[in-house]
């Protein structure tokens, strides 16, 4: 298991001079996200500043773009950092896909898992394992001339991960992805009751391994000597829980724990843009299911009990903002870091 640190949106330089702060704090790797800016240029910033970090998107939009195009940045991005890099993909939400990008988005399963096959033909194609020949309900790629094919490396073996929560893409997910970007929002009650056994099932399905797909999985980590020293961390937590709770997709994992009417109270909170009223609907017991809270000095060995058997790489989701707050606290961030990757 490794850990790895989450980051927004920056600039290049901002992006580098956080890719060495990672790797000095001894971070395994970064996970860029995608939200109001695309993650490869500074993907390749933080690759070109710190090279011994492993680089992922979690997650880039695949829909706006074509599966060759995602293909194409995958294998530059492999060959440039010598294979430190592997490719999250997610389907966000149909407003984002149709109003923000102007994209097709239904059925978003389906069609993610045409893209996900589309994307490993092309990469399948680059390596010269087999002519492009990917002829699928939604994405049709035939045509791969010599002068177009990308330049050979031997980084090609690129590990193609996607973003999944509900039964039937958690079930694709084990079918055809090497890796699976677990939500942020997660109990190991959703975990071991409800992800994994679809993972197995849809592995089965396949004739894989479940142990072949790798579990990425972003944490809420509320770390501090005293409440005192937690509470930016604390506040943040419950603020995120509340936001990804509100959305009713996922309040069968507050179901599952005995919270139930929790998602539509937070629905409520939010829909009347009372921030303080969503935050306070998370209770400490809540907190304790969705979080890792502690002393600075137990915060490793809680991340090690608790995602050993099951993640490949824990994911600090909070980390670049505690540590933009709160410099002094990158010592801290450090000895977590080199902890948990040596445990």
């Amino acid at each position: 298991m490794e850990f790895d640190l989450m980051v927004g949106p920056s600039s290049w330089g901002d992006a580098a001079d956080l890719a060495r702060l990672a790797e000095d704090a001894g971070f395994a790797g970064m996970v860029f996200t995608e939200t109001g800016q695309t993650p490869w240029m500074s993907i390749a910033a933080a690759a070109q500043a710190a090279p011994t970090l492993e680089l992922s998107t979690g997650i880039a939009v695949a829909f706006p773009i074509s599966p060759m195009v995602a293909a194409g940045i995958a294998w530059e991005l492999a060959g440039n950092t010598g294979g430190r890099f592997r490719l999250g993909l997610g389907s966000q939400v149909r407003a984002h896909v149709e109003r923000r990008y102007g994209a097709e988005f239904d059925p978003p399963g389906p069609r993610m898992r045409d893209y996900l096959l589309a994307v490993k033909d092309s990469l399948a194609a680059f390596r010269g394992d087999r002519p492009l020949d990917h002829q699928g309900d939604y994405y049709r790629l035939t045509l791969l001339p010599d002068q177009w094919r990308p330049p050979r490396h031997a980084f090609g073996d690129i590990k193609v991960d996607v973003s999944a929560v509900g039964p039937w893409m958690t079930r694709m997910a084990g079918e055809v992805a090497d890796g699976i970007h677990v939500h942020p929002l997660h109990s190991m009650h959703y975990l071991e009751h409800r992800l994994q056994p679809a993972v197995a099932e849809g592995a089965a399905s396949a004739g894989r391994d479940p142990s072949e797909i790798d579990l990425l999985v972003p944490v809420f980590i509320v770390a501090g000597d005293t409440p005192e020293e937690r509470e930016f961390l604390d506040r943040r937590a419950r603020m995120q829980i509340g936001f990804y709770g509100s959305t009713k997709n996922y309040g069968f994992q507050f179901d599952d724990l005995g919270f139930d009417g929790t998602s539509a109270a937070m629905n409520d909170r939010l829909k009347a843009g009372d921030l303080k009223g969503l935050t306070a609907i998370v209770t400490d017991d809540m907190l304790e299911h969705f979080a890792i809270v502690g002393r600075w000095d137990e915060i490793a060995d809680r991340v090690v009990e608790r995602y050993r058997r099951t993640a490949a790489r824990v994911i600090s989701y909070m980390t670049q903002e505690d540590v933009a707050r709160n410099p002094e606290h990158v010592g801290r961030w450090a000895e977590i870091a080199r902890a948990v990757n040596a445990a």
